[in-house]
């Protein structure tokens, strides 16, 4: 299936660092703090280095190098009233949120935000954060069934007057729930992202969400990736977005990028790493066709927890626009972006890498409308 990029600008979202120990498991020196002092200038120097979303990610327990975690949706709506322009999506999972509470809590943060509050909705893949809280673990596809579930009901409440729903994990009946989030240009209700790489969260990603992310790829295993997800969209008449991770090392010189990267993974935290990717893979293999996400990940991938460097923004600020271009080619709209010292990384992607990229998007613009008019 081949794909026509984007005639908009391509998106960029950070991952917030409401989690300690930084976005790679290594003893390399990270400038960056889990605070909310530290994450409010971050998310102020963000929206002004242009980026457009903030990611709050979401851990219930120390695991795996991160031993404190801000909650996301107060952490969430802390920064969204810190800032004027920038989206913040809040991490949830349907098991310990109820979607119908998490409707009404959006709702609010909608109106005290200005319309800039969004979720992304997490299957779940950390067993013990579910067992040790007294709820059940269910299998994968049982648990992506249960998130498809979740997001059908948090769309009914947010658009219906009278929201009714009846499946397997979730009954609502004539709930009416005001004040609805508002009504904002350009979408129908408060974004509702989802990640994953089975073919359950591929066939969520086509069927219900609105965003579809992907762990880090190369571009084959992207292209992969959201052509098999836009035929399920195309199934029920749906047009999902695309966001990639990335771990983004900008630098002078490539050598420099480089050596950074060699650094980060010489100094894993092992046993973290060891720890994660028993956890990780086990969640990943326990798919009937083995195409979980992690399922194939190497320790050096597991070193940036979302497979990062997979993606390959490491580089020049030249080398990196190039890449991101090829990924909008291929059909990304949002590339989420890790850091090793985010603030000073922020500005320097604000500075040096962004102007580039959008040089290259006016020049693609310029021969894809060429290459339709033959």
């Amino acid at each position: 299936m081949s794909v026509t990029p984007s005639t908009e600008p391509l998106k960029f979202a950070y991952w917030v660092p409401n989690v300690s120990g930084g976005l790679v498991t290594s003893t390399i020196e990270q400038r960056t703090d889990w605070g909310y002092e530290y994450n409010k200038k971050l998310a102020r120097t963000a929206e002004d280095n242009g980026f457009e979303y903030a990611l709050s990610q979401v851990r219930y327990m120390a695991s795996y190098g991160a031993d404190h975690q801000h909650e996301s949706t107060s952490f969430s709506l802390a920064l969204l009233l810190a800032t004027e322009r920038l989206k913040v999506i809040a991490a949830v999972h349907p098991g310990l949120w109820q979607p119908a509470v998490l409707a009404k809590w959006v709702a609010t943060a909608d109106h005290l935000s200005g319309g800039r509050v969004a979720v992304n909705v997490v299957s779940g893949w950390l067993k013990d954060e579910f067992t040790a809280l007294g709820e059940p673990w269910l299998e994968h596809d049982e648990r992506y069934r249960r998130s498809e579930e979740f997001i059908r009901v948090l769309r009914e409440i947010w658009t219906s007057d009278s929201a009714e729903f009846r499946g397997d994990f979730y009954r609502i009946h004539g709930y009416d729930l005001k004040p609805k989030p508002l009504a904002v240009p350009g979408r129908a209700h408060p974004e509702i992202f989802q990640g994953g790489n089975s073919t359950a969260a591929r066939r969520n990603g086509g069927r219900v969400s609105d965003w579809y992310f992907s762990n880090g790829e190369d571009y084959e295993g992207f292209s992969e990736q959201v052509a098999e997800v836009n035929a399920h969209a195309a199934e029920v008449g749906r047009t999902p977005r695309f966001g990639l991770n990335g771990f983004m090392i900008a630098r002078d010189s490539e050598k420099e990028a480089r050596e950074t990267l060699r650094e980060i993974i010489a100094k894993a935290n092992t046993p973290a790493v060891e720890g994660f990717r028993a956890a990780v893979q086990q969640a990943g293999n326990s798919t009937g066709d083995k195409r979980g996400m992690w399922a194939d990940s190497s320790f050096a991938d597991l070193v940036q927890y979302n497979d990062g460097f997979r993606t390959q923004l490491i580089g020049t600020p030249e080398q990196i626009a190039d890449r991101a271009i090829e990924y909008k080619r291929r059909g990304a709209n949002l590339l989420l972006l890790g850091y090793l010292h985010f603030q000073e990384e922020v500005e320097y992607f604000g500075r040096h890498v962004l102007p580039i990229i959008r040089e290259k998007e006016a020049a693609l613009g310029g021969r894809e409308l060429v290459t339709a008019a033959r």
